[in-house]
Parts: C-alpha cells; sequence; structure tokens
C-alpha cells in the first residue's frame, strides 16, 4: 500500500492519517483532500479580518472526557495536556448538563489547533480547496486502483481511499462506489438513516481592552426559542488579558429555530440571532466584525445502526468511511471511529499476508 487518500481534515480525518502513519505496517504516503481553505472540519477555528490574533470557535466549543472513557482515555488526554493541546476548564459554566464524572478541556490555540496537531503526527500532503465528487476503481500493472476525481476536474490515483464526510455527502458521490452502496442493501439502508442536527453559529470579534461583563465563560439558555448556548470564547479558553482582544461565540437551537431557517442564507439569520441575543444579554457590547456561519451537518442525530466505527465498502480496491456518524459526536466519538478504521486495514493486511 503506497499510497493513501483521506479525505476530509476533520478530527476523524486527522486522527486516521496519524494512526496511519504509526501502525500500517509499511510507510504510505498519505495524502488529505478537504473541500474547505483550511483544517478543522466543525473544529475550525475563525479569525477577526482586523485582528488575526482574535479568534473564535464556532463549532466545537470544549473537549469532555466523560466516565465511560476515563480508563480508555485518560493517558491519550494528559499526553495532549502535557503537548500544550488541551487544558482543563477553568472558567464558570453555566447551565450544564453533563453526567456526573465528566472533566471538561479547552483548547487554548483555538479547537483547531486539535485537529492541526494530528495532522503534524501524520506527515501528509495535505491539500484545501479539493472536493472529491466521484470514485472509481480501476487497475494500474495489475494492481487494483483507487481513481479520484474533483470538481475541478482533477483526478488522481491511490491504493486505498478512506473517507470522513458526513454521511448525506457520501452519498452524493458519483462513480463506481455509487454503484457499490446501491448494491449494498442493509448498508445503503443504514447510510441513508444517519441523520444530523443543524444550527447557526455566530463569532462576535471585539477591539483590544472592550470589557465583557460576565462571571461566566459560558452560559447554555435550554428554554431559549432561539439561543441555546453563549461564550465568552476567549476567556473559555483561558484568554482573559488586555493584549488580547475578546471574542464571543453564540449558537442556536436545533428546534425550533435551526429547523425553521435551516434553507435560509446565514446572512439574513444573523441579526435574527444578534437581536436575541441583545434582549437576552442587553449589556453586551456592539462587536465591530460579526461572522455568520450554518452548520448544516453539527451533531449527530442518529448514527449508523450498531455505532460500527467504519464501514469497509469495497476491499480490492480498499474503500472505507468513517467518521462520527458511525460512532457519536465528539472527540471520542471520532478517536473511536479513526482506532476502528485502522484495525480495519490492518485486518485485511493481514489477511492478504
Amino acid at each position: 500500500m503506497d499510497r493513501v487518500l483521506v479525505v476530509g481534515s476533520g478530527l476523524t480525518g486527522a486522527v486516521t492519517a496519524a494512526l496511519c502513519r504509526q501502525n500500517l505496517p509499511s510507510t504510505p504516503e498519505i495524502f488529505i483532500w478537504d473541500k474547505s481553505q483550511g483544517a478543522g472540519g466543525r473544529m475550525s477555528t475563525s479569525r477577526c479580518p482586523s485582528d488575526k490574533n482574535c479568534t473564535a470557535d464556532l463549532g466545537a466549543q470544549y473537549i469532555t472526557l466523560s466516565k465511560q472513557y476515563t480508563v480508555k482515555r485518560t493517558g491519550l488526554y494528559q499526553d495532549l495536556v502535557e503537548n500544550g493541546v488541551l487544558s482543563p476548564m477553568q472558567g464558570k459554566m453555566e447551565g450544564d448538563n453533563s453526567a456526573e464524572g465528566s472533566q471538561h478541556f479547552v483548547t487554548p490555540k483555538g479547537v483547531s489547533s486539535l485537529v492541526k496537531y494530528y495532522l503534524g503526527l501524520s506527515e501528509a500532503n495535505v491539500e484545501y480547496s479539493r472536493t472529491v465528487n466521484r470514485i472509481d476503481y480501476s487497475k494500474s500493472n495489475g494492481k487494483d486502483i483507487v481513481k479520484v476525481s474533483t470538481n475541478t476536474g482533477e483526478c488522481e490515483d491511490f491504493d486505498a481511499v478512506i473517507l470522513t464526510l458526513p454521511v448525506p455527502q457520501l452519498l452524493q458521490l458519483q462513480g463506481d462506489i455509487n454503484k457499490t452502496i446501491e448494491n449494498s442493501g442493509d448498508i445503503k439502508q443504514n447510510l441513508e438513516q444517519v441523520t444530523y442536527s443543524s444550527r447557526f453559529a455566530l463569532g462576535l470579534f471585539y477591539d483590544k481592552g472592550t470589557k465583557l461583563n460576565y462571571d461566566w465563560c459560558a452560559k447554555y439558555f435550554p428554554n431559549h426559542e432561539c439561543i441555546r448556548y453563549v461564550s465568552i470564547d476567549t476567556k473559555k479558553r483561558g484568554i482573559d488579558n488586555e493584549d488580547t482582544a475578546p471574542s464571543v461565540v453564540v449558537h442556536t437551537n436545533v428546534v425550533p429555530f435551526g429547523l425553521k431557517y435551516l434553507e435560509t442564507d446565514k446572512e439574513e439569520v444573523g441579526p435574527i440571532v444578534l437581536k436575541h441575543l441583545h434582549t437576552l444579554l442587553p449589556d453586551l457590547p456592539q462587536p465591530n466584525h460579526v461572522k455568520n456561519h450554518k452548520w448544516r451537518y453539527s451533531q449527530v442525530h442518529k448514527p449508523y445502526a450498531g455505532k460500527e466505527g467504519c464501514i469497509v465498502l469495497q476491499e480490492k480496491p480498499l474503500v472505507i468511511v468513517g467518521g462520527d456518524g458511525f460512532t457519536h459526536s465528539g472527540f471520542d466519538g471520532c478517536v473511536d471511529s479513526a482506532e476502528s478504521i485502522i484495525n480495519s486495514i490492518n485486518k485485511l493486511l493481514n489477511k492478504d499476508s
């Protein structure tokens, strides 16, 4: 296996690429393609246009080590803390309904730094603005290969392809992979039943020295008609000094607001959310810049039946699909999927040896 392509540079894709580098018996050339302009997926960090040091995490807000993962993952979390990627959350969070025994961690450099950490471990060739739209199977010099095409007409050959896209995007792919899914029986049915919640997010960026006088760093509003969550993002990440301009992140709820405005342009929805926000927090200063974002695939609502971790769609050539749609949303769900992908690859390699 000489050339491996991971499609998607979110957390599952990044961890999978790192595990490929660390665990595959040979040392393949690893590529990562992503349709976005930067890494992170739902763990991306946005910057203020006028101040690159002022950032906000519009997707994942914090990382939770739940009691069920304490034994399995404590060592991994400790390693991330020691490397400065994670830090225990110190600020006050109101309305948190996490299970008893859960520990929250934040990413001082922004949540995308967690993804970038694993991308660094992978030593992969990462290419952005590459939207995969077709996957076909072929042979080259007697060897099974996967031909991967993009919406701009590029086409390259790989020995194995790992897809970490949201499942609805996977189902839109054309070519031989589409035929494989169509003829897969239960797999197709189970893929079609995977669903995600949708919501809007706003990043509010302020000038240095702006005072945000709240004793909490994050707060949930479980009964509000629009807003579900607000964080003083810089304060939540432990950055609470006058040298860094503050930022605020707002997440809407899924029902009724997210569902009602799902097909509405994010720039039209932003002012509606801001109006609700200033009713909730009338003392909040006016920001100097607002970024609006729509998360069509925010969190997994209904995962793949059985939570398999991944599915091997094709053995020769090798095509595997994974992601939190095959486990559950959150850091540990993504790592679970990545570990399942590597285990599946190694089983196939051992079977062929």
